[in-house]
């Protein structure tokens, strides 16, 4: 059976690795492996796309990294996290730190929530939920303004079926307690976390790929999903099973697609997400492992400083500080890279993360097209157009692949005989998917592949 994979990022390098010595041609575009939890060195500095961590609950991927990388090379630390809101520092989440609010804004703030409980709403999307959440006045000062920033657009144009515990939703006393003073119990989903001690994220791969076969710098021009046949450069290679992790509107743009298809693909939004990575002359400014920053005139977005993750990760005594800054079709870049980065430069000064222009060493940015999945209204009708077609063509649907999540418990414990197209991680498959979910989707595959 000839088995194609396409691209080899962490789902792609997993199914690879779950097949072990069973035969597959793995191809990626790229000179390098790891796709969005790719890390790279630069002037003494390591770098990821992002804050990459690793605190899943599941057992098996545990034991996996474990075994990939080693017990002796893995950091395991509580996380503290903080919210940027007008020169004021605000624990995370803020919805049960009110206290911190500056202020009449924090009374506002509390006596809304309140009221909100008290309310009988009508959910429809995601302003709704959070205005049902939070009440409108922190609904409007805190997440609304954050959701514009990351998800590039307003809660208005969002669903909630991607929520789930990703936003916490406070009960009334745990915010009565907040508001107050401090509060024992961190109320974030992220509660401890896990990083190699160095290399970057990407190092947690190690094990997994070093038996992996890749075929590097190989661009596909086509997919015949009719005939079964993959078309990369001058090259052609046919496959009974092709198991697919590239972004699902590039997947449909490659095949023979007809408009109406290829036009649904295209409605599919995606964030994309300009890194802004900072070499300071100094260390560590403050001790949260990110930051979130809620001010509507800046493009910083979220804010991580790499030796937090890992003293090996920077030359001792600097900081290497990472800004995220977030675009899709709802919102537009309108200036370059540089004078982004600029701007963030000169934030990060303001918000005291730089002591002065004078500490700045270096920058530099990447761009990263793929970053999160925007679930507004238009997405799941979309996507089920482009899987019903695909369809014809062997892919399986399945019960969940709509939904942005994966019950992992309950979807284990299925067995699901898989078509001759099959999709894997975040952006094939269109969720909102993070490693361990990629990892055990690979997993799903191999298992119910043959």
């Amino acid at each position: 059976m000839a088995v194609v994979i396409l691209g080899a990022g962490i789902a792609g390098l997993s199914v690879a690795f779950f097949l072990e010595d069973k035969k597959y041609t793995l191809l990626e575009k790229r000179s390098y492996s790891g796709g969005h939890i790719h890390s790279y060195k630069k002037n003494g500095f390591t770098w990821d796309e992002g804050p990459h961590l690793s605190f899943t609950k599941s057992k098996y991927v545990k034991e996996l990294l474990n075994n990939s990388l080693g017990l002796d090379n893995i950091l395991e630390f509580p996380v503290e996290t903080a919210n940027y809101y007008y020169g004021y520092w605000i624990p995370h989440p803020a919805q049960s730190n009110m206290y911190a609010i500056p202020g009449n804004l924090k009374e506002k703030s509390f006596e809304d929530f309140i009221k909100s409980r008290e309310i009988k709403t009508e959910v429809k999307d995601y302003q709704d939920w959070l205005d049902a959440a939070f009440g409108e006045v922190f609904a409007s000062n805190f997440p609304q303004k954050y959701t514009k920033k990351y998800w590039t657009t307003e809660p208005r144009n969002l669903t909630t079926d991607w929520v789930g515990d990703r936003v916490y939703y406070p009960d009334v006393e745990t915010v009565k307690k907040g508001y107050l003073g401090t509060i024992e119990e961190q109320t974030h989903y992220i509660k401890k976390v896990r990083y190699p001690k160095a290399g970057g994220f990407f190092s947690f791969m190690d094990g997994i790929k070093k038996n992996v076969k890749i075929n590097y710098n190989c661009v596909v021009n086509h997919i015949d999903v009719e005939n079964q046949i993959i078309t990369y450069g001058s090259e052609k290679v046919k496959y009974d099973k092709l198991i697919s992790t590239i972004p699902l509107p590039e997947f449909v743009r490659l095949t023979q697609a007809p408009d109406m298809i290829k036009n649904a693909a295209k409605d599919l939004v995606c964030t994309s997400v300009l890194l802004v990575n900072v070499e300071a002359n100094h260390g560590t400014q403050r001790k949260e492992n990110w930051i979130y920053v809620y001010d509507e005139d800046k493009y910083s977005t979220r804010i991580n400083c790499t030796e937090l993750l890992s003293p090996y990760n920077a030359p001792k005594g600097k900081s290497g500080i990472q800004v995220e800054v977030y675009f899709s079709k709802y919102k537009p870049k309108s200036l370059s890279d540089e004078a982004i980065a600029e701007k963030v430069v000169e934030e990060l000064i303001e918000m005291g993360l730089i002591k002065s222009s004078d500490y700045v060493d270096n920058y530099h940015t990447k761009y990263v097209k793929w970053a999160n999945i925007v679930f507004d209204h238009e997405r799941r009708e979309k996507q089920d157009l482009i899987l019903s077609w695909l369809n014809k063509y062997g892919l399986v649907r399945e019960d969940d692949d709509l939904d942005p999540m994966t019950n992992w418990d309950e979807k284990s414990n299925q067995n699901q005989s898989l078509g001759e197209i099959v999709f894997a991680g975040r952006f094939a498959q269109w969720k909102y998917y993070w490693t361990d979910d990629c990892m055990l989707r690979a997993k799903f595959v191999e298992e119910n592949l043959y």
